[in-house]
């Protein structure tokens, strides 16, 4: 499938930096860019690897997992309970519940995740340490849904998969021991859209209401036309060739690429109206950087409560990835979104 794109829409960029302690300098084929000290390593390690966009989708996910489980990371204290609950398109949706080790018998706030990784990679064992650090500081519980990935079910099957753990959550919220009237969405790069759509799902629905959605680097657009794509698009991490490999994955032959529920930025600005308290995280070395703030602006512009931060010094992924995990832009955003969470949960 071919996709056809147009020009990114733009909006003014939303940022503040985070101080690192340490950085070193790393050359892309045509710009310079400066990363952490740790993140630097990182990159270099993977230099002469086969690209992500060259392997098979198995083989990827693989690639992922290996990155993760291969580091030395600690994983904080949780309770974790997997189940696959019958319901969504497929009959089934694999869900893990995540709660602060220091949990009681108390309903606590709900943040459902929706996990990145192109729609092709990705699960609990490649998000697990960053969930724990998340519900342990959030002290909510969170419930990670393992949708089924692409190129085994394209869009909008993990959209369907994701409402529908919404709606069952919201229906049952003592069964996973939530409060119903403390919910919220979170979501890292195509979890991210994920986030974005799920919300706009919500609002147009009925419900259930949220308090609060939280975007990490998100995916906001099958456009790849942006400055960040250009300055980019050859790392470090991902790529250009990746997100093309992931969209051309993820997307039906007929699929329109600029629908709002595939690309959420080109929502109306009217129709974003009336979102929750939005916060929108980008890393400064990153494709998606400018798709992300974009997002972040036109939500400002629909008057969303909006908070948008980019982090210096960082890539893609810098959340999530395991090999980084404890440098300042991985500590620093996760405190961010469990405070921009606890601050907007309705007492």
């Amino acid at each position: 499938m071919t996709l056809s794109l147009r020009q990114l829409l733009t909006g003014a960029a939303i940022g503040a930096l985070v101080p690192a302690t340490a950085f070193a300098e790393a050359h892309a084929d045509k710009d310079k860019v400066v990363l952490q000290a740790q993140t630097q390593e990182f990159i270099d390690s993977l230099e002469g690897s086969t690209p992500i966009n060259e392997l098979s989708p198995e083989e990827a996910r693989q690639v992922l997992i290996d990155t993760q489980t291969k580091a030395d990371v600690e994983m904080p204290d949780a309770s974790v309970e997997k189940m696959t609950l019958e319901i969504g398109p497929t009959g089934q949706t694999d869900v893990v519940v995540v709660k602060p080790a220091d949990a009681g018998d108390e309903a606590l706030p709900g943040v459902l995740y929706f996990h990145g990784g192109g729609w092709i990679l990705g699960n609990f064992t490649t998000h697990e340490r960053m969930i724990r650090e998340l519900a342990n500081q959030t002290g909510a519980a969170y419930v990670f849904v393992d949708y089924v990935p692409a190129p085994e079910q394209k869009h909008p099957v993990q959209l369907e998969q994701d409402f529908a753990v919404l709606k069952h959550v919201a229906e049952n919220a003592a069964d996973f021991g939530i409060d119903a009237n403390q919910l919220a969405l979170a979501g890292d790069s195509v979890g991210g859209q994920m986030v974005a759509v799920v919300a706009q799902m919500a609002k147009e629905q009925g419900g259930p209401d949220l308090d609060a959605l939280a975007m990490i680097y998100p995916v906001t657009t099958a456009d790849l036309t942006s400055g960040s794509y250009e300055e980019f698009a050859d790392g470090p991490w991902l790529t250009k060739a990746s997100m093309e490999w992931f969209w051309n994955a993820y997307l039906p032959e007929d699929a329109d690429p600029m629908d709002p529920m595939i690309s959420p930025l080109n929502y109306d600005t009217e129709a974003l109206a009336d979102l929750p308290p939005s916060l929108v995280i980008t890393g400064a070395n990153d494709v998606l950087r400018d798709e992300g703030e974009a997002f972040g602006a036109k939500l400002v512009k629909a008057g969303v409560e909006t908070e948008g931060t980019r982090y210096d010094f960082s890539i893609h992924d810098f959340a999530m990835l395991n090999p980084i995990a404890g440098t300042p832009a991985p500590e620093a955003a996760i405190e961010q979104v469990s405070g921009f969470l606890k601050d907007h949960f309705s007492k």
